[in-house]
C-alpha cells in the first residue's frame, strides 16, 4: 500500500520540482502538445510548418489560416500509450475581412481513474484499513491548453501568424501548473514551392507549479504530538514544492512541394526541421545543446476525394537498436465540405513498449452563401 501511495501520486511531482529548482529549465513542459493534431498532418509524419491552410493551422502554423475561405471546425481524438492517455482537440477559424482571420482551439490530455489510496492507509497501526477498498477514491490527472491565433495576408504570396497561449495542468486536487506564452509564424507559398517557418513559445513558457498540501491529509491523530498524522510521518518522504521554470522555444522549419497529376489529383511532398534549445538531445541530431527532428511525409490526393500518406515522424539514436526510424500512415476521404482522416504510428519507436497510436480526426467547411471570404484574400 505504501508503494503505491508514493510510486502513483508522488512520482510525477517529485520529478518535476526537482528537475524545475536543479535546473530551472524544464525539458518536457508542454509535452502534451507536442504529439501534434489533425490526423492529415500526423500521417505525413507532422511536416507541416510549410503546408497547413486550414483551421488546423492554429497548432502548426498561425499563418496558414490566412489561406481559409470560409469559416472551418476541426476535431481530433486520439489514443495514447496503448489507450491508457486520451487526447482530444477541437478547434474553429473565421474569417473576419479579406486578409485577417482568427483562430480558437482547446487541447485536453488526460489519463482519468487514477486511484487515490491515501485515505485506505492505518496510520496508528501502520497498515491498511481493514475494508481499503471502501476509502478509495479516484482522480484526473489532465492536461488543457487555450489557444488565441491571428493571420493576415501581407501579400499574395506572404502570411503572417500569431497564437497566444494559456496552459493548465492538474494532478487531481494534489498539484496544478499555469503557463503562458506565443508563437509566431510566417509562410510563402509559390505555384509549386512552399515554405514556413514558426517559433514556438516565442516568449519562453512560464510555468508555475503550486502544491496543495491539505490533499495529503491522513486520517487519525498522532498520539505524541496530538495532531493529525502528516504525510512526511507516515511515508517518510518530504511533500514536492511548487515551482516556476521555462520552457525554451523550438524553432521549426518547413518546406512543401506540389506536384499536379492530372487535372484532379496532386503529389504533395513535406520536408521539416525542428530546432530545440534545451539539451534535450533526444533526438539522432545533436550539436551541443541544439538538437535537431527532422520530419518527412507525402500525400497522394486521387480526384481532390480519396488520399493515401505516409511519414517519418522522428529518427532516434539508442543504444539497443542503433538507428530508430518512426513512421507513420494514414488515409482520408473527403466528401464536399467535410473531410474525415485517420493516421497511425507507433509512438515510442522499437525502443519502447508505449503501443500504437490511432487518430481520427474530422473537417469541417461551413460553405455557405454569406460566409464566404470577400475580396483578393480568397485563395
Amino acid at each position: 500500500m505504501q508503494a503505491r501511495v508514493k510510486w502513483m501520486l508522488l512520482l510525477g511531482l517529485a520529478l518535476i520540482s526537482q528537475t524545475a529548482m536543479a535546473q530551472r529549465v524544464a525539458k518536457y513542459g508542454a509535452d502534451f502538445l507536442a504529439g501534434g493534431v489533425d490526423a492529415r498532418a500526423l500521417a505525413m509524419g507532422g511536416a507541416h510548418v510549410a503546408l497547413t491552410q486550414n483551421v488546423n493551422s492554429v497548432y502548426w502554423n498561425p499563418a496558414g489560416l490566412s489561406q481559409t475561405v470560409y469559416p472551418e471546425f476541426a476535431y481530433m481524438h486520439a489514443e495514447r500509450f496503448a489507450g491508457v492517455v486520451s487526447f482530444d482537440y477541437a478547434a474553429v477559424a473565421y474569417p473576419i475581412d479579406a486578409i485577417s482571420t482568427i483562430g480558437l482551439s482547446f487541447f485536453r490530455s488526460g489519463v482519468n481513474d487514477i486511484k487515490n489510496t491515501l485515505n485506505a492507509w492505518d496510520a496508528e497501526r501502520n497498515r491498511p484499513k481493514s475494508n481499503p477498498e471502501s476509502y478509495i477514491e479516484s482522480f484526473s490527472a489532465a492536461d488543457m491548453a487555450f489557444f488565441v491565433s491571428y493571420a493576415r495576408r501581407f501579400h499574395p504570396q506572404l502570411h503572417v501568424g500569431v497564437t497566444g497561449k494559456v496552459i493548465r495542468r492538474a494532478i487531481g486536487d494534489f498539484a496544478d501548473a499555469w503557463g503562458y506564452s506565443f508563437d509566431v509564424g510566417a509562410q510563402w507559398r509559390g505555384r509549386r514551392l512552399l515554405l514556413g517557418v514558426q517559433l514556438q513559445d516565442a516568449s519562453t513558457m512560464l510555468q508555475s507549479w503550486s502544491v496543495n498540501p491539505s490533499a495529503f491529509a491522513i486520517g487519525g491523530t498522532n498520539p505524541d504530538t496530538g495532531q493529525s498524522y502528516t504525510f512526511e510521518e507516515v511515508f517518510a518522504q518530504e511533500l514536492p514544492t511548487g515551482e516556476t521554470f521555462l520552457v525554451l522555444p523550438v524553432l521549426r522549419l518547413g518546406s512543401g512541394l506540389v506536384f499536379p497529376v492530372g487535372l484532379l489529383s496532386a503529389l504533395t511532398l513535406g520536408l521539416d526541421l525542428d530546432m530545440a534549445f534545451d539539451g534535450q538531445q533526444a533526438n539522432a541530431f545533436n550539436a551541443g545543446a541544439i538538437s535537431f527532428h527532422p520530419r518527412a511525409g507525402a500525400e497522394f490526393m486521387f480526384r481532390q476525394v480519396l488520399a493515401l500518406r505516409a511519414g517519418v515522424n522522428r529518427i532516434n539514436s539508442t543504444h539497443l537498436y542503433g538507428l530508430d526510424v518512426v513512421p507513420s500512415v494514414g488515409a482520408g476521404l473527403r466528401l464536399k465540405s467535410l473531410s474525415v482522416d485517420y493516421g497511425f504510428g507507433d509512438f515510442g519507436g522499437l525502443a519502447s513498449e508505449l503501443g500504437y497510436s490511432h487518430r481520427i480526426s474530422v473537417h469541417f467547411s461551413l460553405e455557405r452563401e454569406g460566409m464566404r471570404r470577400s475580396g483578393p484574400g480568397e485563395s
